[in-house]
């Protein structure tokens, strides 16, 4: 087939003694961005891209550069785990839905157990959007080129209506956490009309609550202030954590076959659409907690399931990796990163798009090969770093509290460099630990928080276009569908909750 052939040439290309070190380098500086609560993937890749620049103008520099850009990314993915598992603080957004059965895991004791099965399980994610973007790319360009605002607007809604339907929480207290999350990112300026929302004249409201900010003060500070009230207590320091450790994972983490299967699928077509890394991980962990014989387990202090961490972080991997796609082939981001490549070849004289793959052969495919090593390379680094990673638990919380602190206060002022940013992070950890206290879920709020704007901004476009007829959602099949299994999740849990009490009269 003339993909393998050109992926030949792409391996030819990235294994290059050069490419291989940007290889290297370019994952650990990721590690360390995604280990940083508030710095984030496309904060670490707009960083340096100004370093490419001159790398960009030698013969092969291109393919360098974007290794080396491409590889951080991938680092990024692989770190956001480490901290949510560790300290229960998300170094990347999409990795929240890994706090839920990670952190509970490592305080057991199994923190290596929990690192071994994010890392393999984002490998895995990542291998599965590759071979789909090696093998499938014209037909995946076809289909993400249906999308419009309406569409949008359906996978927006299809990610909230499966978190409703899919948790086994209170769906009152869910949806009253999520519509809080939609009044904070309704604040500032408002994208279509330019009008000021819900900012009371305070000019630092302008721009919004940084959905960075809300996350770090929620999980974060949150959290600090709910283990000081433990009494200083941080569990799960005698971990012991070696390659005996990571290899009995491995030989658990074939069970959960389905879930890797499901959440890869539920990744790529996220990341194709773009939904995102983000809404992809929460909805597959939706996903595997409802499909799941364990599922009733999934986030309990008592008994967190290793599956509770596999599910989103395959799709997170998947997600981010297969975001890509649309770059490469139509010029559209499918992510936050992705946009900062994006801006990366243009400033490099390339043009994004089918005509890519013909003049640019080498780049595309060396592209593509990198991604393959890169992924090998970042679980390389990460499970022969897994002995260092869990160290951090044998920490007494007593000294490791303030340096928690101090981090979340340097992730929260480098959003935007404004000191409004590290008090609201504040007032978001005290708000954390008010849900803590009153049993209402963390994570519908913060995905209001990120989706929300998104949401709205799709859904008025598509009002606009079909002059306010909602019809428009029921237009294709396409949106058809992910609307009407939208709003059955939506109803099913209060379906399912009349149904039982009927049996129960009966």
């Amino acid at each position: 087939m003339e993909e393998i052939s050109s992926l030949m040439h792409g391996f030819a290309v990235a294994l290059s003694p050069m490419n291989l070190v940007l290889m290297f380098v370019g994952v650990v500086l990721g590690v360390l961005i995604g280990v940083l609560p508030g710095l984030g993937g496309a904060n670490g890749v707009a960083i340096l891209l100004p370093l490419t620049f001159t790398m960009a103008q030698t013969p092969g520099g291109t393919t360098s550069a974007i290794i080396l850009l491409s590889c951080i990314y991938w680092g990024a993915l692989f770190g956001g785990a480490i901290t949510s598992i560790l300290f229960n603080i998300p170094g990347e957004p999409w990795s929240v839905a890994t706090t839920f059965d990670g952190y509970p895991l490592a305080q057991q004791g199994r923190a290596g157990n929990a690192l071994a099965a994010a890392f393999t399980s984002s490998f895995i994610g990542a291998l599965v959007a590759v071979v789909l973007i090696t093998f499938l790319s014209p037909f995946v360009a076809r289909f993400a080129l249906q999308f419009g605002p309406p569409e949008y607007f359906s996978v927006y809604l299809l990610t909230f209506c499966a978190f409703i339907g899919m948790s086994k929480g209170n769906p009152v207290k869910t949806i009253a956490a999520m519509m809080l999350g939609f009044a904070l990112a309704a604040v500032g300026l408002d994208k279509v009309t330019g009008q000021l929302r819900l900012t009371f004249g305070h000019t630092e409201l302008l721009k919004g609550f940084d959905f960075l900010i809300a996350v770090i003060g929620l999980f974060g500070i949150g959290e600090i202030l709910k283990t000081l009230e433990e009494g200083l207590e941080f569990k799960g320091t005698q971990a012991k954590i070696n390659a005996r450790v990571v290899l009995e994972t491995w030989k658990e983490l074939p069970r959960y076959w389905l879930t890797s299967i499901r959440s890869s699928a539920i990744g790529c077509f996220m990341g194709i659409v773009p939904g995102g890394a983000t809404p992809a991980s929460f909805m597959s962990y939706g996903v595997a907690q409802r499909m799941s014989r364990q599922g009733a387990h999934f986030g309990s202090s008592d008994k967190p399931q290793i599956e509770g961490v596999v599910a989103p972080e395959t799709a997170a991997h998947a997600a981010g990796t297969s975001a890509l796609l649309p770059m490469l082939t139509l010029g559209v981001p499918g992510s936050p990163t992705a946009a900062v490549l994006l801006g990366g070849l243009l400033i490099w004289g390339l043009q994004p798009g089918p005509l890519l793959f013909t003049e640019q052969k080498d780049f595309v495919w060396g592209l593509i090969a990198s991604m393959y090593l890169g992924n090998i390379a970042g679980l390389i680094v990460v499970l022969t770093c897994v002995p260092l990673f869990a160290a951090i638990l044998r920490i007494p919380f007593a000294i490791i509290a303030p340096v928690i602190l101090v981090i979340c206060a340097i992730g929260a002022y480098t959003v935007a460099g404004a000191m409004f940013d590290v008090y609201m992070m504040v007032v978001f950890g005290v708000a954390g630990y008010v849900f803590s206290k009153l049993n209402y879920p963390l994570a519908p709020l913060v995905l209001a928080i990120v989706l929300g704007d998104r949401a709205e901004e799709s859904f008025r476009q598509a009002m606009l276009v079909s002059q306010g007829d909602l019809g428009i959602f029921f237009s294709n099949g396409l949106v058809g569908t992910m609307t009407v299994l939208a709003l059955g999740l939506l109803v099913w849990p209060f379906l399912a909750g009349l149904m039982a009490r009927l049996r129960g009269k009966s």
